[in-house]
């Protein structure tokens, strides 16, 4: 090859690839989404969601039920420690709360949500604190759970609720100068507490870790108190004594 000449180059000429044949189909591609098929697919919707509105017009019906009578328990429940607090008959709002549960328990069969739900389970929460504390002022054996148509987490709930109801009890035998009757009510607090830290579930199945902590600090607080009042009687009765002498 000689520089600034023009060389002649053969041109290469690629051989086209082989396409392989393929087998002609006439006619239209079918519809998988045709307006018929589509049609009877859904022909029933109509029917599934007539059932639907149907169950769910029934829940809501129980639901307004359920709030009504829980808050009549929560009410009913709240007369009732107040009457114990002031000397008043607790039988009849403690009686009229037990009998709106056992309605609320019929009303709520089949339908387990509801039961389960929050302002349920807090209306028989109280209905178990309100149980609970009159039982221990009357001297009677503690009611269960079933006997106040209530699930196992809200009557645990409502013990420890009954420990502040509790101190509320000594401090005024405290108030009265009663340190002996204090000091009992200190000794049920104490025993309830004693039960109430054996429960170490999560708080999916009770949440009763903030009810423990402030029944202990209840407790402490109380302690303090009894402890202060009877120092403060021991005193005073070496007082007395020795007044009477001279």
């Amino acid at each position: 090859m000689v520089l600034g000449e023009w060389v002649w180059v053969k041109p290469f000429h690629e051989t086209p690839a082989k396409v392989p044949n393929r087998p002609f189909r006439s006619g239209r591609r079918p519809n998988l989404f045709s307006r018929p098929s589509l049609h009877s697919a859904v022909k029933n919707l109509r029917d599934i969601i007539g059932d639907i509105e149907a169950r769910l017009d029934e829940k809501d019906e129980v639901r307004e039920l359920a709030l009504k009578s829980s808050r009549a328990i929560a009410r009913l429940s709240s007369s009732a420690i107040h009457g114990l607090h002031k000397g008043e008959d607790s039988d009849a709002p403690l009686r009229e709360a037990r009998e709106e549960a056992m309605k609320l328990h019929s009303v709520l069969e089949g339908h387990p949500e509801l039961y389960h739900s929050g302002f349920v389970e807090n209306a028989l929460q109280e209905l178990c604190e309100a149980a609970i504390v009159h039982a221990i002022a009357r001297g009677k054996p503690l009611p269960g759970p079933r006997d106040c148509e209530a699930t196992d987490a809200s009557y645990l709930l409502g013990l420890g609720d009954a420990v502040g109801e509790l101190r509320r009890f000594a401090l005024e035998e405290l108030r009265r100068g009663n340190v002996g009757g204090a000091a009992d009510h200190l000794k049920t607090m104490e025993d309830i507490f004693d039960v109430l830290v054996r429960f170490d579930y999560p708080s999916a199945l009770v949440a009763l870790k903030r009810k423990q902590d402030v029944a202990r600090s209840l407790i402490e607080k109380t302690r303090g108190e009894v402890a202060v009042a009877t120092r403060g009687k021991a005193l005073e009765d070496k007082i007395d004594g020795l007044t009477g002498r001279l």
